[in-house]
């Protein structure tokens, strides 16, 4: 189990990749986004996104499955977020984008008020199949420390 104290100021992750796919873009849309822009590629030419792109929303969801995936797999004492800061969409993503999803630990700071957890602030950065970053923020985490042994 990975807990607050192994966590590294610093430190950087690969949570890794996710594939993005016309249909789910469309999905998604329908579902949360119905914006023209992302349901058709006749509406989405006369933009400057100049074909079907996701919803800046569809990105951070995909973001956080892959995150979500990787502390599951790692076993992480995680306790949830109560926030992001910060939050920048710097370029559309498309369908058949590879994005990336890595992370940095730039602040980690022990609870005051409860001694069995800890918070640390994340700046997550993703990616597309040319290295260019489409979006950004900082996530708060909050996690478990050691059990006393």
């Amino acid at each position: 189990m990975i807990y607050f104290e192994d966590i590294e100021v610093g430190a950087t992750t690969l949570f890794g990749h996710y594939d993005v796919t016309r249909e789910e873009v469309i999905e998604f849309a329908q579902k949360y986004d119905p914006q023209p822009f992302h349901l058709s590629d006749e509406a989405a030419a006369r933009t400057h996104f100049g074909r079907i792109a996701a919803s800046g929303w569809h990105t951070t969801a995909m973001t956080m499955a892959v995150i979500a995936r990787h502390v599951v797999a790692t076993e992480q004492a995680g306790l949830g977020s109560p926030g992001i800061d910060e939050l920048r969409w710097l370029k559309p993503v498309y369908p058949g984008d590879r994005l990336t999803v890595t992370g940095t630990i730039v602040e980690k700071t022990p609870s005051r008020s409860k001694p069995n957890i800890g918070s640390f602030r994340t700046e997550t950065t993703v990616t597309n199949q040319h290295g260019e970053p489409v979006m950004r923020y900082t996530s708060i985490v909050l996690m478990l420390r050691k059990p006393a042994d």
